[in-house]
């Protein structure tokens, strides 16, 4: 296997970094929290510009994937930086259609690509709840054999639905298409901007069979994939934030960070991040690779960056003291994700059991 990025991995990092790092994330997700979602879908499109969503999305339908090692490189900075919004979800759509084809699969898979079409997703045995529905232009769910869509709130003007004038084809100036609903209240979460909806009931079948069971299978080991990155991302900002305060801050005379205790706590959260590090890219070798244990390598890399981001914010949140949990420092956003993003899209629990199952 190899573990080290090659020049243009690297230099794929570096853009996405300075883009985010310009975007002011921040004042995004302080936004999205308060359901301000102009500045995040903003975003959203620059990172659909520089190609983040194609990385899942087959050749066929306007997509570069799948591309699971710069997969892994995006949603690190992703989650170093917090982006908001159902990122995970329309990447891991982005599976499940090219792996089920058909009309649904040409109609939103060049708009995943492109950035128009923002997708969230349910899948059985995920939990059940869609994040951030209000803002998707469909929801996409899976029971038993049978895929459904349900178009969000964006989804009136989604790919392949008529606009402009003459559009309306239905009695009383409809588009002939089911009118798109919401998705209700959210469900109270830890991190006010990831917003927990649970899927309308219904929807449109879009594909059924034993191919939508084995394509929503895929599609789960690709979300635990970029939630395991996300979570990698999250602890390593968690860390960097906390050395830079730890050195800044003193007592006594002299900075915290030079006390033996403090150097001893980061030490091991920077450990276990490392650790978690080559999981994530050897699991992303697997991925690419077809291999048999793929899925028990991504679920390997989720427990490992999961529990590191999670301890990470823990060690974060000790060492800022009483200051760490206030609103007004933007730490308080990353401490709140990071717990989340331990159990989205399999528990530390569920994925050991991964693991042991081979």
């Amino acid at each position: 296997m190899r573990f080290l990025l090659d020049d243009e991995q690297r230099e794929f990092a570096r853009s996405l970094d300075a883009l985010l790092t310009a975007a002011d994330t921040p004042a995004v997700v302080r936004g999205w929290a308060s359901g301000d979602h102009g500045p995040g879908l903003a975003l959203w499109r620059r990172l659909a510009d520089a190609g983040v969503f194609a990385l899942a999305v087959p050749e066929a339908y306007g997509g570069v994937g799948p591309l699971p090692v710069e997969t892994a490189v995006a949603f690190v900075e992703l989650g170093r930086h917090g982006v908001p919004g159902p990122l995970v979800e329309s990447v891991a759509a982005g599976v499940l259609l090219g792996g089920v084809g058909g009309p649904a699969a040409k109609e939103w898979l060049p708009g995943i690509a492109s950035g128009t079409a923002v997708v969230s997703l349910a899948l059985e045995g995920y939990g059940p709840y869609a994040l951030d529905a209000d803002v998707a232009d469909a929801v996409l769910t899976v029971t038993g054999d049978e895929l459904r869509l349900t178009r969000g709130a964006g989804g009136a003007t989604g790919p392949g639905v008529p606009t402009g004038p003459g559009a309306a084809t239905g009695p009383g100036g409809s588009t002939g298409r089911p009118a798109p609903t919401g998705p209700g209240a959210p469900t109270v979460s830890v991190d006010p901007a990831r917003r927990l909806f649970r899927p309308e009931p219904g929807g449109e079948v879009v594909a059924a069979g034993p191919g939508v069971r084995e394509a929503a299978r895929a599609a789960g080991t690709w979300a635990t994939f970029a939630t395991a990155a996300q979570a990698l991302g999250c602890g390593e900002a968690l860390l960097r934030a906390t050395v830079a305060y730890v050195k800044q801050r003193t007592q006594f005379g002299v900075p915290v960070g030079s006390f033996q205790a403090v150097k001893h706590r980061l030490a091991d959260t920077l450990l276990g991040l490392e650790f978690a590090r080559p999981l994530l890219y050897g699991a992303a070798v697997e991925l690419a690779d077809g291999a048999p244990g793929a899925g028990a390598a991504v679920a390997a890399a989720k427990v490992a960056a999961g529990e590191a981001g999670y301890a990470a914010a823990r060690t974060a949140l000790q060492l800022h003291g009483a200051v760490g949990y206030t609103e007004e420092l933007d730490l308080a956003w990353w401490l709140r994700r990071a717990r989340p993003l331990r159990d989205a899209w399999g528990t530390p629990s569920a994925c050991r059991a991964r693991v042991l199952a081979g």
